[in-house]
């Protein structure tokens, strides 16, 4: 099957209190946004994203740089696209926009997911039990879990402390609507679209079909599954995400891998180093581009997967890599790690050479070969050294690389970018 999800986040986020919405709150080394979106980026079920912005949003560019950045999670996935619209006032306003944006591409009996921005904490059962228990439902339903707590109605109309209970309310067959929620395309639209000309603004998209005589199904989810309301939930968030974290990967097989890279300077005015092309008085003697230290990279990549060396998969006897830019070996590997179910946890990367100096184009290097193995820039390390005047390295005849990569297998979701 395939589905299409809309988030609006749109939303001002008063009750947060923070310099900037919460969406792009800052969370265990990503935006919430980032959170909310990274289970469909790497679900191939997914077939396209709308986020519904305010308008001028500002934060959003540098969000998107990122998620573009990040690698697909296997050889031949593609990340599903995403379109940024302007949002409404309201909620369901938001949802309508970001649907009117799939008119050209959804069927009416196609599956959309709606997934708030501030809900970070998705867990990937959750997802997969939504997915497969409403497969086949003629119309559709939403993540809820039952409430545990004894409920107390205020007769204050908006929530406040010090209020005075007007009733407790029954508990039993209540539960909490949490997100995603799923529906057939054509049929959340009408929905929508009837709600707005009564001038009725739904909470939810359920209750937009509801008002038509609609029973939406109810798929049992997480109560971890926590939507981002006040500060507070930003630490609950952030403890959820770092248990998670940790459970996936105790027991985790874990490998490591050294590689080494060496070339001699030859006639040309610019070098390779980690994908840049650099100005120099010489370039290097090989048969591809001779950027030694991706080179380093894919001999500890490969080495940690137990796969030989950058030698065997790329032969320097074989034309077809004649000049070739050594990212392509890099992709390359990727896809063979990838197959094997596994992926980079960090690698830390050692420039040996008298020239050229490596500390202008560090930072330039680290965020391009993040961006080669799906990581994260913290997760890359770049350093330089020289020899001291000593050996062929001393005497400026060559550059050399060294690398060391820890792999482990793919089991942390949602992932890190």
């Amino acid at each position: 099957m395939r589905y299409w999800l809309t988030m609006p986040a749109a939303g001002s986020g008063r009750r947060f209190g923070a310099s900037c919405p919460k969406q792009y709150a800052p969370l265990e080394g990503r935006s919430v946004i980032e959170w909310a979106l990274s289970p469909f980026l790497r679900d191939s079920r997914c077939a396209g994203i709308v986020v519904a912005l305010p308008p001028g949003d500002g934060e959003w560019p540098r969000v998107a740089a990122r998620l573009s950045a990040a690698q697909p999670a296997a050889a031949g996935d593609a990340r599903p696209a995403i379109i940024a619209v302007t949002g409404g006032e309201q909620r369901s306003q938001s949802v309508r926009l970001a649907l009117e944006a799939l008119a050209a591409q959804a069927a009416a009996t196609d599956w959309v997911l709606v997934h708030d921005a501030a809900r970070p904490c998705l867990a990937r059962e959750d997802l997969d039990r939504l997915l497969e228990q409403l497969a086949a439902h003629p119309l559709g339903g939403l993540l809820a879990t039952p409430a545990a707590d004894t409920l107390k109605r205020s007769s204050a109309p908006l929530p406040d402390s010090g209020s005075p209970i007007a009733a407790t309310v029954e508990r039993a067959g209540l539960w909490r609507a949490l997100t995603p929620q799923m529906f057939r395309y054509g049929r959340l639209c009408a929905a929508l679209d009837a709600a707005h000309a009564a001038q009725r603004f739904p909470t939810d998209e359920a209750q937009a079909l509801e008002w038509q005589g609609e029973q939406p199904l109810l798929v049992r989810g997480a109560a971890s599954n926590l939507k981002i309301t006040t500060g507070e939930d930003l630490v609950l968030a952030a403890a959820i995400l770092r248990s998670r974290d940790h459970r996936s990967t105790q027991g985790a097989h874990m490998r490591t891998g050294s590689g080494f890279d060496v070339h001699a300077f030859g006639p040309g005015e610019f070098l390779m180093l980690g994908g840049m092309r650099i100005a120099h008085s010489r370039g290097v003697l090989a048969h591809s581009d001779g950027d030694v230290l991706l080179h380093a990279l894919c001999d500890a990549l490969l080495g940690a997967a137990g796969l030989g060396d950058i030698g065997q998969h790329f032969p320097d006897t074989d034309p077809r890599w004649r000049g070739a830019d050594s990212r392509r070996f890099v992709t390359e590997v990727m896809r063979m790690l990838s197959e094997r179910g596994l992926e980079v946890v960090n690698a830390d990367l050692t420039v040996l050479a008298q020239s050229p100096k490596v500390s202008p184009h560090r930072e330039a290097i680290r965020a391009g070969i993040a961006s080669l193995l799906g990581v994260a820039e913290d997760c890359v390390s770049i350093k330089a050294t020289t020899t001291e005047g000593l050996g062929f390295l001393g005497r400026g005849e060559g550059i050399a690389a060294q690398a060391l990569v820890l792999l482990s297998e793919r089991a942390a979701w949602p992932p890190r970018s």
